[in-house]
């Protein structure tokens, strides 16, 4: 697996760079040769650290994210965090990984079948960015989906924990 550590607004020591690669090599089962890590620690107030990780393999996304005041305890927990997202989907993810990965793993968690509670059928109509923003403030949701004026494309904007606004704009590969 490919990986790559970035620090903002802080330095990292070469001890903790490669602790942090010894840890995620955990998850070399999981993944092809040709899977991506990016692990991106940052510094916030107060000496807390917020780390977070993706991995990009066969078209999949896996994230996960934690803060602790000790790195290498974030570390820890956010590798955690990963290898129990993938072994909670593992009979559907295992198509899609390494073969094998999880072979000598008894143990491992069952998934649990998703279920839709709730099922909403709605009209689209097309509109620019900064309506569906309006429009989503005006129903107190978090989320809006609607047709972009612009691209002529499904879109969704969305309220992010910072107060700011994100827009996905979805394409096929």
């Amino acid at each position: 697996m490919k990986m790559s550590i970035v620090a903002r607004k802080m330095m990292m020591g070469p001890t903790f760079t490669e602790r942090t690669k010894q840890k995620l090599d955990k998850l070399d089962k999981f993944f092809q040769a040709d899977a991506e890590c990016t692990v991106t620690l940052t510094k916030l107030p107060r000496d807390v650290l917020q780390v977070e990780a993706t991995v990009r393999s066969g078209g999949m996304l896996f994230r996960a994210e934690t803060t602790d005041e000790d790195a290498n305890c974030a570390i820890d927990t956010l590798i955690d965090l990963l290898v129990r997202q993938i072994r909670k989907n593992k009979t559907r993810l295992e198509r899609r990984l390494r073969e094998g990965a999880f072979a000598a793993e008894n143990g491992a968690e069952e998934e649990e079948a998703y279920r839709v509670v709730r099922r909403k059928s709605f009209p689209v109509r097309p509109m620019d960015v900064e309506e569906a923003i309006l429009q989503m403030n005006l129903l107190g949701h978090q989320f809006f989906t609607f047709l972009n004026a612009e691209t002529g494309g499904i879109n969704v904007v969305y309220c992010r924990r910072d107060g700011d606004y994100g827009l996905l704009e979805p394409y096929s590969e």
